[in-house]
């Protein structure tokens, strides 16, 4: 795993879990087994810890231990192969979001502005959708939306125009094709930032994470056993806004509802009112911990 990232605040991670010996746990992002070990380390002879994770390289990963059990599969899925695998009712739900070191630093598989590649991106390489087939095949009006909803782009209609006319002349295949169909609207100094924001659009738009995120946070209700704990660490706000409104209110929109006694209709029980960050050091030594935000909740 030593071509994966560090994992952002283990400990609190870990602490968050609030892991019991002869308890079963499931980690939905695998990656490259940082968190899943450390879980390990805390479980007994009884214990049972099932992880999941779409990329095929995450399953080299693996480890050798037989309260463990490797699903490669989407979290989004995570209640029918909990139930296959008998990890329904679990007792700790850890995700860790976002896309890895390991697959920043692959050049072929699209996901940094560092290299020249094919537009890519797919997180499941069995996936059919690829970031060319976006930037290629979607109409102005829904690049627009992903560009505005998911990168968070200022010029995101100005950006969806131009991508539409440069497609007219010649396909948009690489990193670099596309570099230099919109290099006329990237701001100077500021050309990381807007790179990494374009990015961040296509990339949760070929992979629907936010679609996914909010399947796995409904599931893990039904998942969960009472005083379970759902642990959930976001590196950008659109997927934190989804985890605090789910923790909250247990919806992703609107106001937090009444059951028919007047009660909070909930189903967690958030453990801290602000989301746990980095410290200082850990940011010093893991650049990546710096946007990282961790939710703990316990369910009702």
């Amino acid at each position: 795993m030593s071509n994966y990232h560090n994992p952002v605040m283990l400990q609190e991670c870990i602490a968050g879990l609030n892991i019991q010996p002869n308890g079963t746990y499931v980690d939905v992002t695998f990656g490259g087994g940082g968190h899943s070990r450390a879980i390990l380390q805390q479980l007994g002879e009884g214990g049972k810890l099932v992880a999941f994770d779409q990329d095929v390289d995450a399953q080299a990963n693996a480890i050798d231990d037989e309260r463990f059990e490797f699903i490669d599969q989407n979290f989004k899925y995570l209640k029918n192969f909990c139930r296959l695998h008998g990890a329904i009712p679990a007792d700790g739900i850890l995700a860790d979001l976002g896309v890895s070191s390991h697959q920043f630093d692959k050049a072929e598989r699209g996901f940094s502005t560092r290299f020249d590649a094919d537009l890519d991106m797919r997180m499941d390489q069995g996936g059919q959708q690829t970031a060319k087939d976006v930037i290629n095949t979607y109409n102005e009006a829904d690049l627009h939306r992903i560009f505005g909803m998911y990168g968070e782009i200022q010029n995101a209609k100005t950006l969806a125009r131009t991508v539409v006319t440069a497609r007219l002349n010649i396909q948009i295949n690489t990193i670099a094709d596309l570099k230099s169909a919109i290099a006329p609207l990237i701001p100077r100094g500021k050309e990381n930032k807007y790179l990494a924001q374009v990015f961040q659009a296509l990339r949760i738009e070929v992979n629907q994470e936010l679609e996914a995120l909010q399947e796995f946070l409904k599931q893990s209700v039904d998942v969960l056993a009472p005083g379970g704990r759902l642990v959930v660490m976001s590196y950008h706000s659109l997927e934190d806004r989804l985890v605090k409104s789910f923790i909250a209110k247990g919806k992703f929109s609107g106001e937090l509802e009444k059951d028919i006694y007047g009660n909070d209709d909930r189903p967690f029980e958030a453990v801290s009112r602000k989301a746990i960050t980095a410290t200082d050091e850990e940011i010093k030594l893991n650049n990546r911990a710096r946007s990282a935000k961790l939710r703990i909740a316990v369910k009702r």
